[in-house]
């Protein structure tokens, strides 16, 4: 392929062509961000402007795609890529795939720093040169590295990277190191973190979560003073507060060594966040049982009061429910003798913006069963967000669901649990019968793996139309499977291979091989987060060369996520020949370092730093990441576009051409042959294959 920025005076037909390909980027922005993107019309925009880019807004470039922006010249991708920096314009990981890419292709890597940080984790590390090694590390640590979560060895590779410009090891992680890492320190285990400058505490408060031996390096370099807040003793209300999240993993322990005043102000201070909703409700529930065990015996170890002992602090109003420090006031076993029936069914709202303890929540539970026998009516049910877990199937079943708003209330994120999907759902569809397309946009792909095959079977299909694209890569395989199917029936009429694929990709979890071999032959450059949720067992039956067409352009990803399991199980039944000819070797090699050019052999002395991994990286890999040289070249295949869902133009003669989408139609569905009768897929005319007769 031959970029746009590698020819910028081949006339007028550049020009048409930038113009078609903004056009498709701007009309099918929003296939990419699902039905909620705002797209901007093209009519009002010049694509030959040298400074489109430039002045483009944030809902414009969120849409960005892939394809028709390989046809801008290098000063206007160049531009792009600067204005998403600006704007800090959130991408997801296949469209800054492509765009790194795109930047490697047309030479702009080297203007890193003008780049945005997430960016600058998908490029190709062993092109990077040595001198700008800090630079460049320092800079992609300050993105988020969750977005690598589907290539597992690229976030391998940038740790040692980063371990590669440090140099030599050394005991003590220094705060010029730390600022290096940034949140790579996520990574990092106990006696890494422990031994670190306790600056660490910056680091650490990136991370989006602690393992318990992390938690437990935490609190030993709290114990010791040297952090900026100093020993327990000496803490302030402001310097807990600067903590951020950190402060849910303090233990009791160290808060009983907190000054009575301050624990009691930062205490205030965060049931006002858990109220605001700047907290989690479980983070500040573990935060408030930890301060309260320091305060007093833990609950679990005092006598329960029994039902009708009399209340001896007094009774609890709406305005004790008011008090930040309800909580601090009133144990569980208080609660439960001292709140009225009365006040809890006119203030359990005010109640449940506390972030109780577990024990107290059970307390409320119990209490609302004797209020609401039958069952909670449906204006309760949407109050007791932070309680539904505790519910069992059958008490569930008592409930009273008819409106799409308790169902979005009872499985937003963080509240029902998922096995609790399918009997909350199953009162809803008593009185509704179906699930509409924004119901499972709102609710999400997620909650969709947890319906049962009967409740998927209710969906119109038109509504999967609505909902957009969907996250099922969480699905099990069984689930993936009623889905697929279920798709198929919405949009097996798609009249071109790409608007097919591009609204099947999700469902596609559950395709058989025969679909994945048709598709491979429709050129639709698979990315790779839709390959890696594929059918494993489906896969098998796929050869290098079927894979090799499947992926297109983005076949050098499976170096970067050779570590996944879906990606490791193929690789597994491939012979080491076979391997060659995808540019890898029979067995995981640690990801490159940045380049050395002429200078010499490289050196093979670097820090080991001691690494666990928190996103699910194997063991036996993470192992490997820390031995051997950092240095050494792992062979990567050219990092090619990761495409979108929907590839609507094809590359000829050396330059971008779009092409008439009925034509690659043609081409790839008169390839199928009789197999494609199994797939539901289309006939030359654009019609589903076994439905001729009724179109």
């Amino acid at each position: 392929m031959t970029s746009a920025c590698r020819r910028t005076d081949v006339g007028p037909r550049v020009g048409a062509l930038q113009s078609s390909g903004l056009t498709l980027l701007l009309s099918l922005a929003a296939h990419c961000s699902g039905p909620q993107a705002k797209v901007l019309s093209p009519g009002g925009l010049d694509a030959s402007g040298a400074n489109l880019w430039a002045s483009a807004n944030c809902s414009l470039l969120q849409g960005f795609w892939c394809q028709p922006a390989s046809q801008l010249p290098r000063d206007q991708l160049s531009a792009l890529i600067q204005r998403l920096a600006l704007l800090q314009v959130p991408l997801q990981a296949w469209q800054l795939s492509c765009l790194a890419n795109l930047a490697s292709q047309c030479g702009l890597q080297d203007d890193f720093t003008l780049h945005p940080p997430n960016l600058l984790l998908f490029y190709n590390l062993s092109q990077m040169r040595e001198a700008d090694c800090r630079a460049f590390i320092c800079r992609a640590a300050q993105g988020d590295v969750e977005l690598l979560s589907h290539l597992p060895d690229q976030r391998v590779a940038l740790r040692r990277a980063a371990g590669a410009c440090l140099g030599v090891a050394r005991p003590r992680l220094s705060a010029s190191d730390l600022q290096l890492l940034g949140a790579l320190v996520c990574d990092m285990d106990s006696s890494s973190i422990g031994a670190a400058d306790p600056r660490v505490l910056e680091n650490l408060r990136r991370c989006p979560r602690l393992t318990a031996a992390q938690c437990i390096a935490l609190n030993s370099l709290l114990a010791g003073g040297k952090t900026s807040l100093g020993p327990p003793g000496s803490w302030t209300l402001e310097g807990l507060q600067a903590l951020g999240p950190l402060a849910t993993y303090i233990s009791p322990h160290l808060w009983a060594q907190v000054q009575e005043a301050v624990g009691l102000g930062f205490f205030h201070s965060m049931v006002a966040s858990c109220r605001v909703g700047k907290l989690g409700q479980r983070e500040a529930s573990c935060f408030v049982t930890s301060f309260l065990e320091s305060k007093t015996k833990p609950v679990s170890s005092r006598p329960r009061l029994s039902t009708g002992e009399p209340c001896v602090r007094g009774n609890i109003t709406a305005a004790t429910l008011q008090d930040g420090l309800f909580l601090v006031h009133y144990d569980c076993a208080e609660l439960e003798s001292c709140l009225d029936g009365r006040i809890l069914r006119t203030n359990l709202d005010t109640l449940l913006q506390h972030p109780l303890p577990t024990e107290c929540q059970h307390v409320v539970k119990a209490k609302l069963a004797q209020i609401y026998p039958q069952g909670l009516p449906e204006d309760q049910l949407r109050l007791i967000t932070s309680l539904v877990y505790l519910y069992s199937h059958t008490e569930i079943g008592q409930w009273s669901i008819t409106s799409q708003d308790t169902v979005m209330a009872l499985l937003a994120p963080d509240v029902a649990l998922e096995n609790q999907t399918e009997a909350v759902l199953q009162k809803f569809l008593e009185h509704n019968g179906t699930v509409s397309g924004a119901l499972l946009l709102a609710i999400g792909g997620t909650r969709l793996c947890w319906m049962s095959p009967q409740q998927i079977q209710t969906i119109h299909p038109q509504e999967l139309r609505l909902a957009g694209a969907l996250d099922l890569s969480s699905c099990p395989q069984s689930r993936k499977d009623v889905l697929y199917a279920k798709a198929r029936e919405a949009f097996g009429s798609s009249r071109t291979p790409a608007a097919y694929y591009r609204l099947m990709c999700p469902y596609l979890g559950g395709a058989p091989v025969e679909e994945l071999r048709h598709l491979a032959q429709a050129n639709i450059s698979m990315d790779i987060d839709t390959f890696t949720s594929l059918n494993p067992l489906e896969l098998q039956s796929l050869d290098v060369g079927n894979v090799t067409a499947l992926l297109g352009h983005n076949v050098g990803d499976l170096q970067k996520a050779r570590s996944h399991p879906t990606v490791r199980a193929w690789l597994r039944s491939l012979n080491s020949s076979t391997l060659g000819q995808l540019g890898l070797d029979a067995s995981p090699a640690g990801p490159t370092g940045p380049a050395h050019g002429t200078r010499g052999p490289p050196s093979t002395t670097h820090q080991a730093l001691h690494l666990v991994h928190t996103s699910g990286l194997p063991t036996n890999d993470a192992q490997a990441s820390t031995s051997g040289s950092l240095w050494a070249p792992l062979g990567y295949l050219p990092l090619a576009m990761a495409l979108p869902c929907s590839l609507l133009c094809l590359l000829h003669w050396g330059t971008c051409i779009l092409v008439s989408v009925d034509s690659v139609a043609s081409g790839w569905l008169g390839s199928q042959g009789s197999g494609a009768g199994k797939t539901g897929l289309l006939d030359s005319a654009g019609r589903p294959l076994g439905l001729r007769g009724q179109l």
